[in-house]
């Protein structure tokens, strides 16, 4: 008898979904959208003390192109995959997936609101929510699958490497590959919500979907199964 076969990928169907939606977007806004894209959907802090809040998420599915898109999309799914696993593959967890994600880049773009108030800058892009998943890795990666604590000092390490990379990016004014400014602001604001708020996201998913009650000191033993009268083996 041949063994099972092992599904080509392996990544959880969150993850997965949160891909197929960052590149998803992206052909509907090329096909579609065009350039007023931006103009609808894309976020700046005018806009926003203007009262265009939605612009604080749907940003998060606006690319200033196919290399954009496709960058954040392949980080989501990295990134994304052993965040999806902590939070549990049942709804629930999806669902605090999906909510995780949309906080960090939310409050990413919103910290840079802050750092440029009142500029009529655009901004777009998925990349402060994936920072946030980065955020949440780091955490997984120095706990050995586990969340370690903020001050551990693998956390410190790699956050240090993170915030430096970005703050060289800021230096550079540019990214390998990517054109215009990027908004480094952004990432390290998602970064650290990411590792904030991982742990309470964890927990509200634990509170969701509760694993099922071990069976107590004077539970019922299962029936043991018997033959039937007839079998032969009898």
């Amino acid at each position: 008898m041949s063994e099972p076969r092992e599904p080509i990928f392996k990544a959880p169907w969150p993850a997965m979904m949160m891909l197929g939606a960052i590149l998803g977007a992206y052909a509907l806004q090329v096909f579609v959208l065009g350039d007023e894209a931006y103009r609808r959907f894309g976020f700046s802090p005018a806009g926003y003390e203007a009262g265009a809040h939605f612009g604080l998420v749907s940003a998060l599915f606006i690319h200033g192109g196919f290399v954009h898109a496709a960058m954040n999309a392949a980080g989501a799914l990295a990134f994304g995959s052993p965040v999806a696993r902590l939070f549990g593959l049942r709804t629930s967890g999806a669902l605090v997936f999906l909510g995780y994600y949309l906080t960090c880049g939310a409050l990413a773009n919103l910290a840079f609101a802050w750092v440029h108030p009142g500029e009529a800058i655009v901004l777009v892009g998925a990349s402060g929510a994936v920072f946030g998943l980065i955020g949440a890795a780091t955490r997984l990666l120095a706990g050995g699958g586990q969340l370690a604590g903020l001050l551990d000092r693998r956390v410190l390490f790699m956050s240090a490497a993170w915030i430096g990379l970005n703050l060289l990016i800021a230096v550079l004014g540019f990214a390998p590959g990517m054109d215009g400014a990027v908004a480094w602001e952004a990432h390290i604001a998602g970064y650290l919500a990411g590792l904030l708020l991982v742990g309470p996201a964890a927990g509200l998913a634990r509170r969701l979907s509760p694993p099922a009650p071990a069976p107590g000191p004077w539970a019922e033993p299962p029936e043991p199964r018997h033959p039937p009268p007839n079998d032969p083996t009898m």
